[in-house]
């Protein structure tokens, strides 16, 4: 009898190693995710405190993710709400053929010429019998009387009784307009002009009155909006942004679409007709490299809120390591090795991220759907597209959520698996111990974060400039820890409170540093960028040029209509804003024989001039000698110099010019010369004025006269050349009233500036540009809203370390009170430590802001220093403001630990 054996094949021992690896790591982490999610349960004060600060930043995300994709319409929505219930929207842009887009959102031509004036037969002629079209044009600007000054509101010409535009709005109230002389208005509009159904409204130059009969809503602009009939408005021209809806009895194809194309007719049809040559729109906004550039610095700020949110989170794991280091003794001890201690305490931070992610996540998008006719209204002034929440960026920010949590485990886990297992077993601390290495880590981080940063300024790079930021604050985390030992060794100096409060935070450096470092990164960034801002501001400051004297006004007339008087303007200025120095401004201009523009300039002397233009590529030695040549410090070209024709009486109101000035430059005037702001265009007591003549021909003719001069000393305003009337009809001139000179002491405010334009509505509408004086723009409120955030980072982290510390040294006050401390102790050491977080956090913060703004200001600088013309540094400044905020917050903090911190000290338990 013959026995066959089946013959095994061997497993080999690699596969069966990689098995065995992967159960094990398997049945690892499902061990730390169980030990994690029963943690999780037993310390719930801790896991709220760590759910919070991981489910805000992520709720506030989501719903900025949500509302935006709402807000972002599809390629179907925005042609539904620009058609209605129309099949079709036309425009006429050419007189050729054109190529357009699948969705008739773009369009090109070979053919530049611009069509002319479209009628409703024309176009439905084009499209063949059966249809009808409807023209509506959505671009007519109008103001309105309002109850206290004129208003601008967006008009809309439409005929909301055709069904055709009717579907383009949603009635609120009413009817629709089916007179020249009705109107419908959105509410906003209504809101803003104090109005009511049946009211009348007035235009502002009062040539006509229209009457409110309707109320309705346009989705795409929530703001005030007035629906006019067509006979409202009636056609002049061609009006290029008129567009017709159609109404066709078949439907619109891409044959139909075709055929309008070839007369020059863009069609945007309801569904896609594919007469584009594709689906694919994306030609028409191909990310460039400014795209590009903005969304690394996006991942690049996105970033620096990961790390902050970090470094938040991460005392509490730190303290939550320190109360389990039985536990994970006994792990150890049970034989678990330190990459399981690892896992055991990384577990929280998965449970934790993903917890704190579903929640924030859940919050968020129900927080944009609830709030969503709140953002329609006030933020984006347009109705929303359907309901969704953008599925991709949602998933984004859990997983980020995730990571958030587990980096912030991350120096928790490693401190967990090389603890001493009979000190964990005996429940004693393990000194605190800060390798050298951790210093030069974290000098050299330092280091190159700066000179990136400096490299990234030359260059101009966002990016580069947030990367060398991340790099120095990762540098300054990596040395705060021996910075905290050095100080505490320098604690035993301090009083007993302090010092206890110095010695907690050099103990627990696990918990303290990273509280210190998130107040540091916040202030850092709050001062940094509050220095550029400040320092911007200045630039802008000293380059800023005044248009008049400060408080004076110009006024200009808008339209054709009938002109005031100069006395009727005096008796304005005189009623509303008390004062009686105005006088008309005349502008010069080429007589009407034969010419139709002319540019009328003084022209430097030779000797004067800069030999240098701008805009030409000039090797660097000549850049080198227009630098340091007196001709070539101001505007080489001369700038553009204002022409005026003026007999003296509106000179001082133009320039601010004294008594003694006036009457010298007036005497000049008289005598037929011309006056000028600009002292380097008077040589041998005259001008040179060149007036160049365009005829309507290529030719240009030009003529130069060497004309009696006189310079204004120390002039205020824009460069002007005032003619005499003399010298205007020397040079061939004619001149016209352009508008009008009011001089004040103090700028009008827009009260008065209302009151003013009211006095004068009988003539038309007016346009006042008030000199404010060398005010520039206004920053403050943009650097207290930074130092406002960093401050509350501040008082966060430090009320959080806090909260931890005091929850960890209870036995340590316990001894305290069996020794007989007083009971203020215990109130008077938790205002020490969040000083010591809070203080120490502001302090490098500050200095690394203040570092971080003056290597960026010196590099731009820098960069800018070998140009010709030579633009305007950045002074280094240090913002007063934020600061003023900064060194506050630290105080604030230390009042409010000692605010909610109870005086009595623990007793543990009593000893009969």
């Amino acid at each position: 009898m013959t026995v066959r054996r089946t013959r095994q094949v061997p497993v080999r021992p690699s596969t069966l190693v990689g098995r065995r690896r992967i159960a094990e790591l398997t049945g690892s982490w499902r061990t730390a995710l169980r030990i994690a999610r029963r943690e999780s349960r037993r310390a719930r004060g801790r896991t709220a405190l760590v759910l919070a600060m991981i489910a805000l930043p992520v709720a506030a995300l989501a719903f900025l993710a949500a509302s935006y994709d709402m807000a972002e319409l599809t390629p179907q929505e925005r042609v539904d709400r620009r058609l209605g219930v129309a099949d079709a929207e036309l425009q006429w842009v050419a007189n050729g053929p054109i190529g357009q887009d699948d969705w008739g959102e773009g369009w090109s031509t070979t053919n530049g010429t611009a069509p002319g004036r479209a009628t409703a037969a024309q176009m439905t002629a084009l499209l063949g019998p059966g249809s009808r079209v409807t023209e509506v044009r959505p671009h007519a600007p109008l103001t309105l009387r309002g109850p206290d000054r004129d208003e601008d509101v967006a008009g809309r010409v439409l005929d909301l009784g055709d069904p055709l535009a009717r579907g383009l709005v949603r009635f609120l109230a009413g009817r629709a307009p089916q007179h020249p002389g009705e109107v419908a208005v959105s509410q906003a509009a209504l809101r803003r002009l104090d109005l009511r159904l049946g009211d009348a409204v007035t235009v502002a130059d009062g040539s006509r009155a229209y009457t409110v009969v309707g109320l309705v809503e346009f989705p795409d602009d929530l703001g005030p909006v007035v629906a006019l009939h067509p006979g409202a408005v009636p056609r002049t021209g061609p009006e290029p942004d008129s567009v017709w809806l159609a109404d066709v009895p078949g439907t619109v194809d891409a044959a139909l679409v075709s055929r309008l194309n070839e007369r020059g007719v863009l069609v945007t049809a309801r569904h896609s007709t594919g007469a584009g040559g594709g689906a694919n729109r994306t030609w028409f906004g191909l990310t460039g490299a400014s795209d590009a550039n903005d969304l690394s610095t996006g991942f690049l700020i996105a970033g620096l809120g990961l790390l902050e949110v970090v470094l938040l989170v991460g005392p509490a794991f730190a303290v939550g390591v320190r109360r389990r280091r039985r536990d994970l003794a006994l792990v150890a001890v049970a034989g678990g090795d330190a990459a399981q201690l690892r896992r055991v305490v990384l577990a929280d931070g998965v449970v934790l991220g993903v917890l704190g992610a579903a929640a924030g996540l859940v919050v968020g998008v129900g927080a944009a759907f609830a709030g969503r006719p709140l953002m329609e209204e006030y933020v984006f002034g347009a109705r929303f597209g359907g309901y969704r929440c953008w599925p991709g960026a949602l998933v984004l920010l859990g997983a980020v959520a995730v990571l958030a949590g587990v980096l912030a485990a991350l120096a928790p886990a490693w401190t967990a698996a090389r603890q001493d297992v009979s000190a964990g077993l005996a429940g004693r601390r393990t000194p605190p111990v800060s390798p050298a290495r951790w210093l030069v880590v974290g000098l050299a981080l330092v280091v190159g974060g700066a000179g990136l940063a400096a490299y990234g300024a030359s260059r101009t790079s966002p990016a580069v400039i947030l990367t060398g930021l991340i790099l120095g604050e990762l540098g300054l985390v990596s040395c705060t820890p021996t910075l905290i030992g050095t100080l505490a060794r320098l604690g035993r100096l301090l009083p007993l409170a302090p010092r206890i409060a110095v010695r907690d935070a050099s103990r627990n450096r696990a918990s303290a540093v990273p509280a210190i470092c998130a107040v540091m990164a916040a202030v850092a960034g709050s001062v940094a960028l509050g220095g550029y801002l400040a320092s911007d501001d200045a630039r802008d400051a000293r380059a800023y040029q005044p248009m008049l004297p400060a408080g004076h006004m110009l006024v200009y007339q808008n339209g054709s209509g009938q002109r005031p008087t100069l006395a009727q303007v005096a008796d304005a200025a005189r009623d509303q804003l008390g004062v009686d120095a105005v006088a008309t401004v005349h502008a010069p201009d080429c007589t009407s024989a034969g010419t139709g523009y002319c540019d009328i300039a003084p022209v430097l002397p030779a000797s004067r001039a800069c030999p240098w233009q701008i805009g030409d590529d000039l090797p660097a030695s000549h850049r080198r000698q227009a630098r340091t040549d007196p001709r070539c410090a101001a505007d080489p070209t001369g700038g553009y110099v204002q022409p005026e024709v003026d007999d003296g009486s509106a000179l001082p109101l133009l320039t601010g010019a004294d008594a003694t000035t006036t009457a010298a430059a007036s005497a000049v005037l008289r005598a037929g010369g011309v006056v000028v702001t600009d002292p380097r265009y008077l040589h041998d007591g005259l001008v040179t004025v060149r007036v160049s003549r365009v005829d309507t021909g290529p030719d240009q003719l030009t003529e130069v006269r060497d004309l009696p001069g006189y310079a204004l000393p120390g002039a205020v305003g824009y460069p002007r050349l005032l003619l005499s009337t003399a010298a205007a009809r020397h040079l061939g001139l004619d001149w016209s009233s352009a508008g009008w000179v009011v001089g004040s002491t103090t700028p009008p405010d827009e009260e008065q500036q209302a009151r003013f334009s009211a006095a004068l509505r009988s003539f038309g509408t007016f346009s006042l540009n008030v000199e404010q004086g060398a005010a520039p723009r206004d920053v403050s409120p943009l650097l207290l809203l930074l130092a406002a955030a960093a401050g509350l980072i501040t008082v966060g982290a430090a009320g959080i370390a806090t909260a931890l510390a005091a929850a960890e040294g209870r036995a340590e006050l316990t001894t305290l009170a069996a020794v007989g401390a007083a009971p203020g102790l215990r109130r008077l050491l938790a205002i020490c430590q969040a000083g010591v977080i809070a203080g120490l956090g502001s302090v490098l913060g500050i200095v690394a802001g203040l570092g971080t703004a003056a290597i960026v200001l010196f590099s731009v600088n820098r960069q800018y220093a070998g140009d010709w013309p030579v633009p305007d540094p950045y002074p280094i400044l240090v913002p007063w403001p934020t600061l003023g905020v900064l060194v506050l917050v630290p105080v604030v903090a230390m009042l409010g630990a000692g605010l909610f911190t109870r005086a009595r000290l623990p007793i543990e338990r009593r000893l009969d």
